[in-house]
């Protein structure tokens, strides 16, 4: 993904240096217990270590170009989701999306790096630990530049289903049917969210000088491998269908796929009509 000429957004809040530090670093192991708790429904902070307040190093160069990165995709999911929203006759208003280290308060309460970038309906942010990310995807096999565009634009796809009101629709849910019910329209909204992602990517790909050759395969290459059947696969060597949240890698591919190929966001009422 070409960066250089592209305007940053104005959105992006860098607290990397007045964050909170996990107390003991996680290894390759801790990050797929990590991932095993999440796609089980386990609050995973609780096989985390309690957090403090530090000092954090300087930023250096290559964190300042991190944060370009992150500037770019995010404004081009501004410029996007704001003619697209203007179509409908409304205004998009976009998320804050905040770069930390180690863990960071949120509305949502606090939360470790180890969680995986996220997004807070409670304060309108998308968190996001760029260092961590990049972690996760080489652990995972999804390395890439526009593979971190697609988580990106991901979590900023539930920012849009909050303004549109997707996420109540599920949410309102919870406790009114079973856990394996919940866990299934929850698939549904991530599947959804998946979706925006390639609506996103569909207006994305057509400025002049932004994509380059290979960044469509690195996204659907880091929507296959965080499936819930391929991590739980990795996990524990079993898969359990009824424990699903987030879809299978083919899944969550062909919801990518789809947003992609139409960039038509009234398409997206069909992930709740299934």
């Amino acid at each position: 993904m070409r960066i250089e000429g592209h305007r940053e957004s104005s959105n992006v809040e860098d607290r990397r240096r007045r964050g909170l530090q996990v107390g003991g670093a996680v290894g390759g192991g801790g990050i797929l217990l990590v991932l095993l708790a999440m796609l089980f429904g386990v609050d995973p902070s609780g096989l985390l270590d309690t957090t403090a307040p530090t000092d954090t190093a300087p930023l250096t160069d290559e964190d300042e170009a991190k944060k370009r990165f992150v500037g770019v995709v995010t404004a081009s999911t501004e410029d996007v989701w704001d003619r697209l929203f203007a179509t409908r006759g409304t205004e998009y208003r976009p998320p804050t999306v905040t770069l930390f280290r180690g863990a960071v308060h949120t509305a949502c309460g606090t939360q470790q790096s180890q969680v995986g970038p996220f997004y807070c309906p409670g304060d309108g942010h998308v968190y996001l630990d760029v260092d961590f990310l990049e972690l996760l995807q080489r652990r995972l096999g999804a390395p890439g530049d526009f593979a971190q565009a697609y988580v990106i634009a991901h979590e900023v796809g539930h920012h849009v289903q909050n303004l549109l009101g997707y996420a109540d629709r599920v949410h309102r849910m919870h406790g009114r049917v079973s856990q394996e019910e919940y866990n299934r329209w929850s698939v549904r909204l991530e599947l959804q969210a998946d979706f925006l992602a390639g609506v996103w990517a569909h207006h994305a790909r057509r400025v002049e000088g932004l994509l380059e050759e290979g960044d469509i395969e690195e996204a659907m290459t880091a929507a296959a491998a965080v499936g819930d059947d391929k991590l739980q696969r990795q996990a524990t060597g079993t898969v359990r269908p009824e424990s699903f949240t987030h879809g299978t890698s083919e899944q969550r591919v062909r919801a990518f796929k789809l947003g992609l190929e139409t960039g038509d966001l009234a398409r997206a009422e069909e992930f709740f009509k299934q």
